[in-house]
C-alpha cells in the first residue's frame, strides 16, 4: 500500500513536469478522490508519513507567502507610472471596488445561507477522531509576517513611481521573477499532493464523512452567488451605458464558457475582447480595458475565496465577525492585483491573510484551498464576464474622448 502512495506522488510529479497535460483542478480532484479512498485502508505509519509531508509543505507555504507579496505587489505598484491617466485610474478604482463589493456581498449572503444547510462547529471537536503524529517536524520561520510585507511593498512600490532608481527597480522585478518561478515550478505542482495528504488524514480520522456532503453545497453556493453578482453588475452597467443588460450578458457568454473551461482570465483576453466589441465597446477602449482588468479585477475569485473561507470558519466553529472579514476582503483585494501573473496566484496571495486576519490554522487553510480548487472554473469565468461590464461603463464615459 505504501508503494501505491509513492506511485501516486511520482505520477503527480510527472504531471507537474508537463509530460501529461491535466489542468490543476483535475489533479486536485484526483488527489481528493484518492485521499478519500486510501484514507480508509492505509496503515497508521503511511498516514504519519503523509502528515509529515503535509506539515513540511505548510511550513514552506508560510515561508513563501510574505516573499510572494513582496515579489508581486511591489512591481505591480511601480508599474503604474507617475503619469497614470484618468482612464487608467478609473479602471483600477472600479475594479477594486467591484472586487471588495463581491467579498462583502459573499459574506452577507453566505452568512445568511449557511445556517440553513450546514452544521456550525461540526468539525470543531470530534472525540472519536484519530490523531496522527508526524515522523518529524521542521520549522521554517518566515522572514516577516504578511502585513509587514504588504506595508513594505506599498512603501517601495510607491517610491519607485516617484524616484529614478533603475537598479532598485531591476532588483524588484528580478526578485518577482524568482518568486513567480518558485510558485509555478514548486508550489503549484505540489498542491494536489498537499491536498491529497490532508484529505487522506481527514478520512482516516473520521472527519471527512461529514464534510463531503457540505463540500458540494459550499461549491454550489459560490457558483450561484457569482451568477447573481454578474446579473447585478450588468444591470448597473446597462443603466449607465443605456444598453440592455441581458443582451450584453448573452454576448459575453463565449468569454464565460472559455474562462470556465481553461480556468484563466489572462488566456481568455482575446475572446473577452471580441465579446466586448459585440456589446458596442470601441476597439480602443476594449483593447485598453480588457487586458488591464484581467490583472486587477478579481470579483469571481473573491466570491469563491470568501465563500470557501467563511464555510470553513463555520464548520469549525470559529468566531465570524464582519469587521474582521471586511479587513480580510479589503487586504485580499489589494494582494490579488498582482496575483493573476501566476496560476493560482489569487489563492497563494491570500493564504497568509487567511491565517493572520481570519485566524485559520494550516489544516483549515488547506481545506479552503481544496474547496477553492475543486471547481476552479467559475471564478475566472465571473472575472472575465465582469470585465465586460466595466468596459461598458468606461465606454460610456471615455468613448467619445
Amino acid at each position: 500500500m505504501l508503494n501505491f502512495v509513492f506511485d501516486y506522488l511520482s505520477i503527480t510529479f510527472m504531471l507537474s513536469m508537463k509530460k501529461i497535460r491535466i489542468p490543476l483542478f483535475g489533479k486536485v480532484l484526483i488527489g481528493m478522490a484518492l485521499g478519500i479512498v486510501l484514507g480508509f485502508v492505509l496503515p497508521e505509519l503511511c498516514i504519519r508519513i503523509l502528515k509529515t509531508f503535509n506539515l513540511l509543505f505548510s511550513q514552506f507555504l508560510k515561508f513563501i507567502v510574505p516573499l510572494l507579496v513582496l515579489g508581486m505587489v511591489t512591481p505591480a505598484l511601480s508599474g503604474l507610472g507617475r503619469n497614470a491617466g484618468k482612464m487608467l485610474l478609473t479602471v483600477i478604482a472600479m475594479s477594486y471596488l467591484s472586487t471588495i463589493t463581491a467579498g462583502f456581498y459573499s459574506f452577507f449572503c453566505a452568512d445568511t445561507l449557511f445556517p440553513l444547510y450546514l452544521s456550525r462547529g461540526e468539525l470543531a471537536i470530534n472525540p472519536d477522531s484519530a490523531n496522527f503524529s508526524p515522523i518529524f517536524e521542521l520549522k521554517i520561520p518566515p522572514l516577516c509576517d504578511v502585513m509587514t510585507a504588504l506595508a513594505l511593498s506599498f512603501m517601495t512600490g510607491i517610491c519607485l513611481i516617484f524616484t529614478d532608481t533603475p537598479r532598485l527597480r531591476d532588483v524588484v522585478n528580478d526578485f518577482g521573477t524568482v518568486v513567480k518561478l518558485t510558485i509555478e515550478k514548486a508550489i503549484i505542482p505540489l498542491l494536489p499532493v498537499y491536498i491529497f495528504t490532508m484529505i487522506c488524514e481527514m478520512t482516516a480520522s473520521g472527519q471527512m464523512a461529514s464534510l463531503v456532503g457540505a463540500g458540494l453545497k459550499i461549491i454550489l453556493t459560490g457558483v450561484v452567488l457569482s451568477l447573481i453578482y454578474l446579473l447585478i453588475q450588468y444591470c448597473l452597467a446597462g443603466i449607465i451605458a443605456k444598453k440592455n443588460p441581458f443582451i450584453c450578458l448573452k454576448n459575453m457568454l463565449p468569454a464565460y464558457l472559455t474562462a470556465f473551461s481553461i480556468c484563466s482570465s489572462s488566456a481568455t483576453i482575446p475572446v473577452t475582447h471580441r465579446c466586448s466589441l459585440r456589446n458596442g465597446v470601441s476597439e480602443s477602449i476594449a483593447s485598453f480595458v480588457i487586458p488591464l482588468c484581467s490583472t486587477v479585477h478579481m470579483c469571481g475569485s473573491t466570491i469563491k475565496l470568501a465563500v470557501s473561507a467563511l464555510a470553513v470558519m463555520y464548520v469549525f466553529g470559529l468566531p465570524i465577525d464582519f469587521a474582521t472579514f471586511a479587513g480580510f476582503v479589503m487586504m485580499q483585494g489589494i494582494a490579488a492585483v498582482a496575483a493573476p501573473g501566476v496560476m493560482g496566484g489569487v489563492l497563494m496571495a491570500s493564504i497568509g491573510l487567511m491565517e493572520s486576519i481570519l485566524g485559520l490554522d494550516a489544516a483549515q487553510t488547506a481545506l479552503v484551498m481544496t474547496l477553492y480548487l475543486a471547481f476552479d472554473g467559475y471564478g475566472p469565468a465571473c472575472n472575465v464576464t465582469g470585465d465586460g461590464a466595466i468596459a461598458l461603463v468606461i465606454e460610456r464615459f471615455f468613448g467619445k474622448k
